[in-house]
């Protein structure tokens, strides 16, 4: 039963293009007790089907910035080989304190964005 809400939350997340795997990797470590390894590499396979449905719902809806979508995708290719290649040769320990501190980075970023909103909306009411 897990898995189904796992599966459905981490869609939800991921097609609104707000990271579902990093909620899926949260979820199957935290929760279902995978190896980070496992976790991260599960995430990918979850990650394929998902952004293949994100992207045909964004293209039907003309949201997709080609001129920076097409090069970001295409160095990002060889970012994940490169990824994957230092994340096997990584200590599980080590792994999840990268996860940690990404994790980090990305809550400071989301509410220095909400703060930031804030401030914007009150200033021009």
């Amino acid at each position: 039963m897990i898995e189904i809400f796992t599966g459905i939350i981490s869609g939800i997340v991921s097609g609104m293009g707000m990271g579902g795997g990093t909620i899926l990797i949260l979820i199957l470590s935290l929760f279902l007790g995978l190896d980070q390894h496992i976790a991260q590499a599960t995430n990918l396979v979850f990650f394929v089907p998902t952004s293949i449905t994100a992207i045909i719902v964004n293209i039907k809806n003309k949201t997709i910035n080609w001129k920076i979508g097409i090069p970001v995708a295409f160095f990002g290719v060889i970012g994940a080989i490169i990824g994957a290649k230092i994340s096997i040769n990584l200590e599980v320990k080590t792994l999840k304190k990268f996860f940690g501190i990404f994790l980090l980075l990305i809550a400071i970023y989301q509410t220095y964005s909400l703060i930031k909103q804030y401030k914007y909306e009150k200033k021009n009411k």
